[in-house]
């Protein structure tokens, strides 16, 4: 009888546990839950960014750009982008209020023109500045922008092991049928994403690296590159100075005074 009561509760725990298994879909949005949380509380960061254009054909161009970042707590954050140089491009300033399902909302100041443009939601997929990154791949990306899906975890380079998550956009308007995640299982940090297509054709990877800790919590990449399989022009971001917790708020971030930057 004791046997029997033994066999019978370990039964009993087996099914419960295959009953509360984790599927595919739970852990995929689990592991996006934990790489937010690991990124709350910076308030907000400046950076310096060089953005290095190249063709098919190798020849470059490069800009540089100051980046602003302010942490909006319960909704997406709020960030700008200020071109230095060359001369075709100073002064011109995107601003972009993310948010979750919601179409984010996006103002470019073009000085040729001294006025400010509202990006249509509709046109987000088109590429930024003339740069391989689109503009909805500059906004922060919530957790709710998107359905997840583990894949796998495997090793991913610089002794890392990496989760591996499918992500597809649940927001209209999207560029991108879908795409896939690569982020280290320690600290969350993005190494490769896989851009696909409406058609589902691979369109293009991001490949981060240069991770540096920030005020002994937040990783920021020194590089990002965004490489076009149909085009084969790529764009190459670097990161410098970054600070963080600077006294930034809502009035730094206002559209009505971007062509005063």
């Amino acid at each position: 009888m004791k046997i029997k009561k033994i066999i019978l509760a370990t039964c009993l725990g087996l099914m419960a546990s295959v009953a509360h298994a984790e599927t595919s879909q739970e852990k995929g949005l689990r592991i996006a839950k934990e790489a937010d949380a690991r990124d709350n509380g910076f308030k907000d960061l400046t950076a310096d960014m060089k953005m290095i254009l190249k063709n098919r054909a190798g020849k470059t161009s490069t800009r540089n750009i100051r980046i602003k970042t302010l942490e909006v707590n319960g909704d997406g954050d709020k960030s700008m982008s200020l071109f230095d140089s060359p001369a075709d491009v100073k002064g011109t300033t995107m601003l972009t209020y993310t948010h979750g399902l919601k179409a984010d909302d996006q103002w470019l100041y073009l000085p040729a023109l001294r006025r400010v443009k509202r990006i249509n939601s509709r046109n987000k997929s088109g590429p930024f500045m003339g740069s391989e990154f689109a503009f909805e791949d500059l906004g922060s990306q919530e957790v709710e922008k998107y359905t997840y899906n583990f894949l796998r975890e495997e090793p991913c380079g610089s002794g890392w092991t990496c989760n591996v998550v499918e992500r597809k956009p649940a927001y209209q308007y999207s560029g991108y049928s879908r795409q896939v995640v690569w982020s280290d299982t320690k600290e969350h940090r993005l190494v490769k994403v896989d851009f696909y297509d409406r058609k589902n054709a691979k369109l293009k990877t991001l490949v981060s690296s240069g991770y540096k800790q920030y005020i002994g919590h937040y990783w920021r990449p020194a590089t990002m590159n965004m490489q076009n399989h149909l085009t084969g022009k790529s764009t190459t971001l670097t990161w410098s100075n970054y600070k963080f917790r600077n006294g930034l708020t809502s009035r730094d971030f206002n559209k009505n005074s971007l062509q005063r930057r």
